[in-house]
């Protein structure tokens, strides 16, 4: 991850031209993201529980399905991409919008690979293979790291775009083989459960994982009002959040949340609460030590990783200052996400959909009011939201505790 930030950074610094990739690239990456994970998250189980013939057709089924509903998703995101940039970057600079318009119509294109490859991990992981789908984050930075330096030279920023849609379909490789390596597809039975059915199934997680992603996305989209670079030097920080929060988050919700959903079948939930508590406290420990280590040492690090090429000393100072601002998310960010995950896998999808809308709507109100221009306040408000959120969601898990252990 941060290998495919300094050879972005290396080539494109804090110009305007990173900023046409970065309002295209952020929001897709958060698309194929809310994909990818609300097809895990909801379809695992069910493939869990079933076997044999079933489990195949269903698999078979899920996977038609998703391929229909993600082209769906890329064609309408490519024949709207002018109006998408104007309403996702409002500030641009004009001259770079029909750049960002045509990065956004290359990268709409691993979206199909993002949403089908979402189903041949929830078959993975169902069969606890969880070695191909390790790599989608590693194909990505990778092909884009070699898309970006083969290609530069002949196009431009649009080699990260196709760099970023080559590792996705070569992702969507991987587990697509490994997931029909010794599937008896001939033997497959009648896939009785609806279309609308498949597609209802996930849509707690979605409304939960967009109203987390809307929260950067409004942050991104402001900060083009800012002047140029600002949203480049965004995304350079989320990148920094987003690496040591996907090393937190990751392996603490990997082997937390089967344990959770084994308590929760032997109705032991009081003992499935206090691993929650304890797992809460464990994160926030990490996160805030992390956050101040980070935030102590940013500009010599910054300045050591990323300051060449393209990216000059102001660029280094412009994204420190930044960082002062979206650092702290990483705080709020990690203990939402384990926090919800954990009460998902305890099927209760209320309480973590009503926290994902208070970051989004604390961010655009506190934003708006204070009318926040400053590189080191850009992301106040996103950090401010992501910390009120995760405290409205510390809240509904103790109150309602009691009701939930009748």
């Amino acid at each position: 991850g941060f290998g495919r930030v300094a050879v972005t950074a290396y080539l494109l610094g804090t110009h305007s031209g990173a900023d046409s990739l970065a309002v295209a690239m952020g929001p897709v990456d958060t698309l194929n993201s809310v994909l990818i994970n609300s097809v895990v998250f909801a379809f695992v189980p069910m493939l869990t529980a079933c076997s044999g013939g079933r489990r195949t057709a269903l698999f078979l089924k899920l996977t038609r399905c998703f391929f229909l509903v993600s082209t769906t998703i890329a064609a309408a995101v490519m024949i709207g991409a002018p109006w998408l940039m104007r309403a996702l970057a409002p500030g641009l600079d004009p001259q770079y919008l029909a750049t960002s318009v045509t990065v956004l119509r290359i990268l709409a294109l691993s979206t199909v690979a993002a949403g089908t490859g979402g189903v041949q991990c929830a078959l993975l992981y169902t069969g606890r293979r969880f070695a191909p789908t390790a790599f989608y984050q590693a194909a990505l930075n990778v092909f884009m790291m070699i898309g970006a330096l083969i290609l530069w030279k002949f196009l431009g920023v649009y080699a990260f775009a196709a760099g970023y849609t080559a590792g996705s379909w070569a992702q969507f490789a991987i587990v697509y083989f490994s997931a029909r390596s010794g599937l008896d597809t001939a033997g497959a039975e009648t896939c009785e459960i609806h279309w609308r059915d498949l597609l209802a199934k996930p849509i707690f997680f979605v409304v939960y994982a967009v109203g987390l992603g809307l929260n950067i996305t409004f942050t991104r989209a402001y900060a083009t009002h800012a002047g140029p670079g600002m949203a480049a030097a965004l995304d350079y920080c989320m990148r920094g959040v987003g690496v040591p929060m996907a090393l937190l988050v990751n392996p603490i919700s990997n082997s937390l949340l089967p344990e959770i959903a084994r308590l929760r079948s032997q109705f032991r939930l009081r003992e499935a609460f206090r691993l929650i508590d304890r797992t809460l406290a464990l994160t926030a420990l990490v996160a805030v030590s992390g956050c101040a280590f980070a935030i102590a040492f940013r500009s010599p690090a910054i300045a050591l990783f990323f300051q060449h090429g393209s990216f000059t000393a102001d660029s280094t100072r412009l994204v420190a200052a930044v960082f002062l601002g979206l650092g702290p998310s990483l705080v709020g960010w990690s203990l939402i996400e384990i926090g919800s995950r954990s009460l998902f896998a305890l099927d209760r999808p209320w309480p973590p959909v009503i926290a994902a809308a208070i970051p989004l709507l604390l961010n655009v109100t506190l934003t708006l009011r204070m009318q926040w221009f400053r590189p080191d306040l850009i992301g106040i408000g996103s950090s401010l939201g992501l910390m009120v959120g995760f405290g409205a969601l510390f809240a509904m898990l103790h109150g309602n505790r009691k009701r939930w252990l009748v």
